[in-house]
């Protein structure tokens, strides 16, 4: 965006967000239609409306400024007792599965569709990430297990980042073929790399934290590290998501909730739920925006066959390779068969899906086709399983306490 329209359009979508909102909250009870939807609704008909504005999303403008602030303010919440005991599940279903939900949708796609095989791995790689912030709110609602919410929301954290390092391996495979060891070290360099940047930057920034004593530097600090090191991420070729997750879990755990005063706790969390909270409603407003009924005419194959895949791999996923995490587990941590029901419905598409395909090149071959496509399997995972997903957890039972 840019010029003054682009300030104007800005905060016309933040005035619609408020609407939005507000009018989601009066009718949820008659109709549980998930904020996000509505917001893409919102913004699809502010776009048929006209031209408002002149919107130039860049890749530097999606990457560099929406995501980071989404994952870094999930990862803070996240307390590390609680996913060490979800660990060996959650590790499983965020890497390994991942990369099963990016081929299966790839070769299926490219198979059916006869979309270019680089293509569709690419569009898989966009999709296999899931995003639990509907279903999270659901969770709230029902007052889910907070260990549930755990398993979700921590599997989500992990597979933005490998789904990201999936992605520019993808990005890169359509300009030249790219090897699968080649693809292997890459993807494990990035995945080490970033990890270790993370752990420095946090530990760095905590530290800092504790010296201030003065909660708006805290809270300054705490902004610093989760963009700064995503750039130092990038600039170094390593996965700037990941180091920004582990950077968050880092100072959540260590130098927000246990060496802080709770007034900066509690500033803490204010910021950084707003900033979510205003990046969420961006992101999905310009879904609506800049999406057009042609793209998802065109898209319709594509969105048809890619969604029936990802579901298909995510049938697998959680019912399937957990197996692996679940031996891997002790006992303690193993998930019942009404957790992974609720698992395997619940993983929507979103936010980082949208963003990623905002940030594709603009001279990308068949561009419109694979934002159409990702765009409509978005909108189904959230028009159908978005509005299921408590009926799904109310059925399996899982509200019941152990």
């Amino acid at each position: 965006m840019e010029g003054i329209a682009g300030v104007e359009l800005l905060v016309i979508l933040l005035a619609i967000a408020v609407v939005v909102a507000i009018v989601t909250a009066r009718v949820s009870s008659r109709l549980p239609i998930p904020y996000s939807v509505a917001l893409v609704i919102a913004g699809f008909v502010v776009s048929l409306a006209g031209p408002v504005a002149h919107v130039e999303v860049t890749h530097e403008l999606i990457l560099a400024v929406l995501i980071p602030g989404l994952v870094f303010e999930a990862a803070y919440k996240i307390h590390l007792s609680e996913l060490r005991r979800a660990f060996p599940v959650v590790a499983v279903l965020a890497v390994p599965g991942v990369a099963v939900t990016a081929g299966v949708v790839g070769a299926v796609v490219s198979a059916v569709t006869g979309l270019a095989l680089p293509l569709a791995f690419l569009l898989g790689a966009i999709v296999c990430a899931t995003d639990p912030v509907a279903v999270i709110a659901i969770f709230k609602q029902l007052r889910a297990p907070a260990s549930l919410a755990t398993v979700v929301e921590a599997e989500s954290l992990l597979n933005d980042g490998t789904g990201v390092v999936l992605f520019g391996i993808a990005l890169a495979a359509v300009a030249a073929p790219v090897g699968i060891a080649d693809g292997l070290a890459t993807f494990a360099i990035a995945v080490v790399g970033s990890t270790l940047l993370g752990l420095v930057a946090g530990a760095v920034g905590a530290r800092v934290m504790r010296l201030a004593n003065d909660r708006l530097v805290e809270v300054m600090a705490s902004v610093v590290v989760a963009y700064g090191v995503y750039l130092i991420a990038e600039q170094i070729h390593q996965s700037g998501i990941i180091a920004t997750v582990v950077a968050g879990i880092v100072i959540g755990n260590t130098g927000g909730r246990w060496a802080l005063p709770e007034a900066t706790t509690q500033a803490l969390d204010t910021v950084w739920e707003f900033v979510a909270y205003l990046l969420t409603a961006v992101v999905f407003l310009l879904v609506g925006v800049v999406i057009t009924p042609g793209d998802l005419v065109v898209a319709l194959p594509v969105i048809a066959v890619g969604y029936l895949a990802m579901t298909a791999a995510r049938a697998a996923v959680v019912y399937g390779v957990i197996g692996i995490g679940q031996r891997l587990g002790p006992p303690g941590v193993r998930l019942s068969m009404g957790y992974q029901h609720v698992m395997f419905w619940a993983g929507l598409r979103g936010a980082i899906a949208v963003a990623l395909v905002l940030a594709l090149p603009p001279d990308l071959p068949q561009r419109h086709l694979i934002a159409g496509g990702v765009f409509g399997i978005v909108l189904v995972t959230l028009l159908l399983q978005g509005t299921t997903t408590g009926w799904v957890v109310r059925r399996t039972g899982v509200l019941k306490p152990d």
